[in-house]
């Protein structure tokens, strides 16, 4: 990354995530959504993390986490990496630098409310992890309750922590609160069905903007920015198939963007980012974020 870039990058984000200046303290609060399956959960060991996140650390990110059965239950804490697996949970994923970014050059507190779970599909045709979807049907979630509360909807887990992190925290917030763009990655366990990923992925952007108007009464979330990232040309699941589908929403939808990822490192598992690919991933994520995050007035 040139310092040219850098510098770009850090005059988009104190424009529109706010600086110092009186004018920014006045700002409401930046909120980001995040989700998604392994990759975004994070599998490269904090060990890892690059140099200027282990000297620096984070100040002013706060994040409610949802895993599997585990809750965000609409509280915040400071953030640091890590995933909801007992025997290795010091791990970060390609977020953990976009949030480092955010951190350093926005310089007020921000916050994040994210889900995620490795091996997780959106098609009920596909085997997902603990029989756990994003699946966004009607009769799916009609028929289930939120993950964390013994069901095998992560959408319901997703958007319910959303609605208690509102109304808990966000509601209460002197400055009020913007909900700024949802980061995604998802799509490796959906290779099964690609053929539907384009329909699938469409529901789940759509029932999540649709809840994010109907819990706040603003309707210009129904316009959220997304954005997601694609898969390392070297994946066992990449599937151009999946990717095409980004593609085809990127263009019918104005909010929707989408990051390349083709070139990205991974481990020796064929499947997860190294620290060179979470990096690159996270760099370019935040660089769309960026540019997109001011859209929403």
């Amino acid at each position: 990354m040139t310092k040219k870039l850098f510098y770009i990058f850090s005059t988009l984000c104190l424009l529109l995530f706010g600086g110092t200046s009186a004018n920014a303290q006045r700002k409401p609060a930046s909120v980001i959504l995040v989700a998604g399956q392994s990759n975004t959960d994070g599998r490269v060991s904090n060990n890892e993390l690059p140099e200027y996140i282990r000297q620096n650390g984070y100040k002013h990110c706060l994040w409610s986490y949802g895993s599997d059965t585990i809750s965000g239950g609409g509280r915040f804490e400071p953030f640091w990496p890590r995933v909801a697996k007992p025997d290795n949970h010091e791990r970060w994923g390609y977020d953990a630098v976009v949030y480092y970014l955010l951190d350093q050059h926005c310089k007020r507190d921000f916050y994040v409310i994210k889900e995620s779970l490795g091996g997780t599909a959106i098609d009920t045709a596909c085997v997902s992890t603990n029989g756990m979807y994003w699946n966004a049907s009607e009769d799916f979630l009609a028929s289930t309750e939120a993950a964390d509360k013994g069901g095998k909807s992560l959408l319901k887990a997703f958007t319910e922590n959303i609605g208690a992190c509102i109304d808990n925290v966000l509601s209460h917030h002197k400055r009020g609160f913007k909900l700024k763009a949802l980061l995604w990655h998802q799509g490796e366990s959906d290779k099964k069905m690609a053929a539907h990923y384009y329909d699938n992925l469409k529901s789940v952007v759509a029932y999540i903007r649709t809840y994010l108007v109907e819990k706040t009464g603003n309707t210009a979330y129904a316009h959220l920015p997304v954005i997601c990232g694609t898969f390392s040309e070297k994946s066992r699941d990449h599937s151009e198939q999946i990717v095409q589908a980004l593609a085809r929403l990127e263009r019918e939808d104005p909010n929707f963007h989408v990051v390349d990822a083709s070139d990205a490192t991974i481990q020796n598992d064929r499947l997860h980012f190294d620290a060179q690919g979470a990096e690159l991933l996270g760099w370019r994520m935040y660089k769309k974020l960026t540019e997109v995050a001011g859209k929403i007035k």
